[in-house]
């Protein structure tokens, strides 16, 4: 697998500090021209200043490389718009998108005002959709693209005090099922990313010897598999701690209970069969679902004629 990327153009979202700052830095020291992206507020979200995204551009250039800066809040389509364009009056193209922008407003769903509930959706989810939109026509007439979805470990698992966050990340995933889908025919390949990695998010959330443990220097590797010529598509790869899973949405083999007046009934006492998971799969597409479950019918139709 070329781990090289020069003569490519890569956006990447939230490079200011943390995750997406080493994201920027390791695809330039590879050869990528990068651009920039962050609004430099705090990671409630809240303030703005260009100074972060300039200060990783200063670095990339101080090594060999070439950056610009970008100060677009990813929630304005406009502004993401330019974005995409001031990359293109630089280089001529747009290979690379990493969705890394995101902010935090934790409580408990109770506690949760529906507004902290709105503004986290709309800058993960919203954000992402944004920046897609802006690349994807590019990225369908030069017949390639990667992109990357940042999800998490709060959507794909649940966590306490994070239902914005949780659910902003894993529409981040329904996303990604459909754009690898719908790219595929122009050599468009997205896929996720699941970081565990000590941020300005996560300070004051682990003790100090977890936090060296999840730099987030040792997250990196996967993005890059991930944004590289050969990376995979519709993958969700998790990284922290220089480990690395990968994580699938499976459906079960199931059981065929017909329809009629007793399934409720049925289906409470056959539940445990109805989840097993040897022999789950991982669809290739939504229809698959349905695929298997018309599939499931036929042969029990079959098997009763053959009985008959």
């Amino acid at each position: 697998m070329s781990m090289d990327f020069t003569g490519r153009v890569a956006i990447v979202t939230g490079a200011g500090g943390g995750l997406g700052k080493q994201h920027a830095l390791a695809l330039a020291a590879r050869g990528a021209k990068v651009v920039v992206n962050d609004l430099g507020s705090a990671s409630d979200g809240s303030g703005g200043s260009a100074s972060a995204a300039e200060a990783v551009v200063a670095e990339i250039r101080a090594a060999g490389g070439e950056a610009i800066a970008n100060g677009a809040s990813v929630t304005d389509a406009a502004a993401v718009e330019a974005m995409v364009k001031q990359a293109m009056d630089a280089w001529g193209r747009v290979d690379i998108l990493v969705n890394n922008a995101g902010i935090l407003r934790d409580k408990s769903f109770a506690k949760m005002d529906l507004a902290d509930f709105a503004l986290v959706m709309n800058v993960h989810l919203m954000g992402a959709v944004h920046c897609c939109k802006a690349v994807w026509p590019i990225m369908a007439a030069q017949k390639y693209g990667r992109i990357v979805m940042t999800t998490s470990s709060s959507g794909l698992y649940g966590n306490f005090g994070q239902a914005n966050y949780g659910a902003a990340k894993m529409a981040l995933v329904g996303l990604m099922q459909t754009l690898s889908i719908e790219g595929a025919k122009n050599d468009i390949r997205v896929n996720c990313l699941a970081p565990t990695a000590a941020t300005r998010m996560t300070e004051g959330l682990m003790p100090e010897e977890v936090l060296r443990a999840l730099r987030p220097e040792a997250v990196v590797p996967a993005m890059l598999v991930l944004a590289a010529q050969d990376a995979p598509t519709r993958a969700i790869l998790c990284a922290g701690a220089g480990s690395f899973e990968a994580a699938n949405i499976t459906l079960t083999r199931g059981v065929w209970l017909g329809s009629g007046e007793q399934v409720p009934e049925a289906l409470a006492a056959r539940l445990d069969e109805v989840r097993e998971r040897s022999g789950e799969m991982v669809p290739q597409s939504g229809a698959a679902q349905g695929s298997h479950e018309v599939g499931q019918a036929m042969a029990h139709a079959a098997k009763t004629s053959a009985s008959a």
